[in-house]
């Protein structure tokens, strides 16, 4: 299917499940080092709030890179996932013991799942595919619904103010002939959808959310990744330290493909 079909698709849920028959979600997160830093970053700050016992929601869980990843450590993972071939890859990988629950849905329909009944939820890709403002408030509303009041929220984004300078990276011509407003800088949301910071911020505060960690999760990795492939195990790690050191200050925040946010329900004061 060309783009022009492809843009023929007006159903969000369709949408998703052509792109992933010909984009390849199992390697996004492992193809190379450059790849794994988002993972490794977003594990990272995972890991900070994460307790022996605790229930993990995993909302879009793509091939299952981060349900797996803690389900192999004993964690209760319930998974939740939309486009076909994304579940067929992911069931293929869980084997005999591993404590994963994985459905087939959407974020938009968490019903099946009782409310606060997890104290870590993942809203790792479904704001990538939401082009209505509505359908993403409800995705929201629907993570924070099953996260526990003590619980915390990890929401992902990809950051439109980076797209010009990767994007030129593999077309030359992405300038003056690429899908964006050659004033503003707006990409077209299309077929994945994007966010600046403060579009980003506004969303999650209008939903009742407090966030405590704002976070350029791969920061210049895309951009950089052929230096970055060609490092050995000593300055790749390097590399990694550098990347942590810059990923929450203000000033590197917009310097990333994608945003991660880190947020905990709103407390009600007495």
């Amino acid at each position: 299917m060309d783009f022009e079909e492809l843009q023929k698709i007006q159903n969000d849920a369709e949408l998703v499940n052509v792109v992933y028959n010909y984009f390849d979600e199992a390697s996004r997160l492992s193809g190379s080092n450059a790849a794994k830093v988002e993972f490794v970053t977003t594990v990272t700050y995972i890991e900070k709030y994460l307790k022996q016992g605790m229930r993990i929601l995993d909302i879009g869980a793509g091939a299952g890179a981060y349900s797996l990843y803690f389900a192999n450590q004993g964690y209760q993972v319930s998974a939740v996932e939309l486009a076909d071939k994304n579940v067929s890859e992911f069931r293929k990988k869980i084997t005999d013991g591993i404590p994963v629950d994985l459905r087939q849905g959407n974020a938009l329909d968490l019903s099946d799942f009782a409310d606060e009944a997890f104290d870590i939820v993942l809203l790792l890709g479904p704001l990538y595919h939401l082009h209505d403002r509505a359908d993403r408030d409800t995705a929201i509303r629907e993570a924070k619904r099953v996260l526990k009041k003590d619980g915390v929220l990890f929401v992902a984004f990809i950051n439109n103010d980076m797209i010009p300078y990767t994007e030129w990276g593999y077309n030359p011509d992405y300038l003056l002939s690429g899908p964006y407003d050659k004033e503003t800088f707006r990409a077209v949301d299309f077929p994945f959808v994007f966010f600046d910071l403060n579009q980003c911020r506004e969303m999650l505060a209008s939903n009742g959310l407090t966030v405590i960690h704002e976070i350029a999760a791969d920061g210049m990795s895309e951009l950089l990744q052929d230096r970055v492939n060609k490092l050995d195990e000593k300055g790749y790690a390097q590399y990694l330290k550098m990347h942590f050191h810059y990923c929450e200050r203000p000033e590197h925040l917009g310097k990333t493909n994608h945003f991660l946010f880190v947020a905990k329900k709103e407390k009600i004061n007495a």
